[in-house]
């Protein structure tokens, strides 16, 4: 566990790298990513030829006599939560640094995108149960408790469980906000509350993996620990068909995410240990204004 002092020391180091990133590679990508994809309301008038039918008033038009439009106005404003994964299974790591830091880093520059571009943010944190819920509000010093609690916050539970998480989400945010998953998705059985979610709000999951999650290496006989529920085996890595269940799996677990945001048209993204996220990022902002 981290001191204090090294909690500050970390935390002024992701602001002044978020920052760079932000001012540096986003300028204008982030906002314009996002800007106008909602729309609120704003008042009753009475309907002008050429409005759209779908938004007649018909409660209002009824005690009046006569036809009135609702007239909606474009979202100049953000909400943006972040539901960062704390399980265990995050500790793990070869290349570069582990997924747990990976999120950190890509929650801090999410963070300060928000800020920066005067939206609200706030964050879920959870394993297999929701740790805890920060309130989406505006401001550097709310960035900076939002990267103190990504560096700090210690997980209860043991598993993971997207599903609470999503599920968390919808029920606690009413507004339409964008919704950023950050988890490696060792996960299963989040079909229905993502597809929930997704149907209100702009849900983009962001999967974390490392190189030997995909590839187990040939180095003989190891004993493995399972990150989650604790449990170790002897594994013989030098058996090529161990190596080949062992890269199906992970196949298999991505294939199953990729599908399942698919199909509740969300996005997904994939970002590899060791590989630049801000380009994944990037990739992703721009697309979007297309």
């Amino acid at each position: 566990m981290l001191t204090t002092a090294e909690i500050i020391k970390k935390v002024r180091a992701l602001e002044i790298k978020s920052k760079k990133i932000t001012t540096d590679l986003f300028t204008g990508e982030y906002h314009s990513a996002f800007k106008g994809k909602g729309m609120s309301f704003k008042e009753v008038r009475e309907y002008s030829a050429g409005d759209d039918i779908r938004f007649i008033d018909w409660n209002v038009s009824a005690r009046f006599g006569h036809p009135f439009s609702k007239v909606f106005e474009e979202e100049r404003e953000l909400t943006v939560m972040l539901l960062v994964d704390i399980s265990n299974s995050g500790l793990f790591g070869t290349a570069h640094a582990r997924k747990r830091d990976i999120i950190t880093e890509i929650g801090a520059v999410l963070s300060f995108s928000a800020v920066n571009n005067a939206d609200k943010v706030g964050v879920i944190f959870y394993s297999d149960v929701v740790e805890a819920y920060i309130p989406p509000k505006k401001g550097r010093q709310h960035a900076l408790y939002i990267v103190r609690e990504l560096l700090s916050m210690e997980p209860k539970g043991k598993g993971t469980a997207v599903s609470k998480a999503l599920r968390y989400f919808t029920n606690s945010t009413k507004q339409k906000s964008i919704a950023f998953v950050l988890s490696d998705f060792i996960d299963a059985g989040y079909e229905d509350a993502l597809r929930i979610a997704g149907k209100k709000h702009d849900v983009i999951g962001i999967k974390l993996y490392d190189p030997m999650d995909m590839k187990l290496p040939d180095a003989g006989l190891l004993q493995v620990e399972d990150a989650e529920s604790g449990k170790t085996q002897w594994v013989d890595s030098s058996n090529a068909f161990v190596r080949y269940q062992y890269e199906q799996e992970f196949f298999r677990v991505t294939a199953y995410a990729t599908q399942v945001f698919k199909k509740a048209g969300c996005d997904l993204l994939h970002v590899k240990s060791g590989e630049e996220y801000v380009k994944v990022l990037q990739r992703f902002f721009l697309s979007r204004n297309r």
